[in-house]
């Protein structure tokens, strides 16, 4: 009878065993959800569960991770990571290149540069990193001229032809607010969710070469653990690579690995 009461103890034992560890994973949705979705049984494989918990900002997944809430985030370039994580002392690191999301100038009332008028609206995301990338990014489109340095703002233009008027708005708010401007710089995993497609909507875009990749981060401490070289496997994996050349690339999304 106590070998037979035994038998569904390490039955359970044997699917916990079978089910993996835990390893939560904070995103946002669109591309990061999806190549995790890819990554996911790619995990089982290394004998963890891979959970994916999506947020919608660009500041509690940092948080969530510095403070164990989580073990990994994958939603933000490494100039952002960079500046937010010596700004909070986060102690985070991150462990691998996923993609690139080229920025572009998007709008819903004219179709090119020409078309821009003394005066008209331009919107820019309003976090340090991506409005210096958007204010870069006009800059190199001739535009405007901007002051040298890493993280400069509207407040840092030194030359502005068209007397274009600026708007710093949130990042995710962005898309949403287009119709209220004339043209909006906008992160590609928010135009896509607006249904806009960077390679055939946008006026301009980054090209290929932009220092902007995405990553996944941890803990600084966890960054050598098994989950985190599992997770670095899973995401730099050829099916996340077939993943993204098949899926992202006509969106205007590339590898960068």
């Amino acid at each position: 009878m106590k070998r037979l009461a035994l038998v569904p103890l390490i039955a359970l034992f044997l699917a916990a065993s079978a089910a993996g560890e835990d390893i939560v994973v904070g995103v946002t949705p669109f591309p990061h959800k999806d190549i995790m979705e890819v990554a996911k049984p790619l995990m089982a494989r290394d004998g963890f569960n891979l959970v994916i918990r999506e947020f919608t900002d660009y500041v509690q997944p940092n948080l969530a991770v510095a403070q164990r809430q989580i073990f990994a985030n994958f939603f933000q370039h490494i100039p952002y990571f960079d500046n937010m994580n010596g700004e909070m002392n986060l102690g985070m690191a991150w462990i691998a290149k996923v993609h690139i999301e080229p920025m572009g100038l998007y709008s819903r009332k004219i179709g090119s540069l020409g078309e821009l008028k003394d005066g008209d609206v331009v919107s820019v995301p309003n976090d340090p990193t991506n409005e210096a990338r958007a204010l870069r990014l006009l800059e190199a489109n001739g535009l405007i001229a901007v002051k040298p340095g890493e993280l400069v703002t509207i407040r840092d233009i030194v030359d502005n032809p068209k007397n274009l008027v600026f708007k710093e708005i949130d990042a995710p708010q962005l898309p949403r607010t287009l119709q209220d401007v004339t043209a909006s710089v906008i992160n590609t995993n928010f135009a896509g969710e607006a249904g806009l497609i960077p390679s055939n909507d946008a006026i301009v875009i980054e090209g290929g070469d932009s220092p902007y990749a995405n990553v996944i981060a941890v803990r600084a401490a966890d960054r050598d653990s098994p989950a985190a070289r599992a997770l670095v496997r899973a995401s730099q994996s050829p099916e996340v690579r077939k993943f993204i050349d098949e899926n992202l690339v006509p969106k205007g999304i590339v590898p960068a690995f």
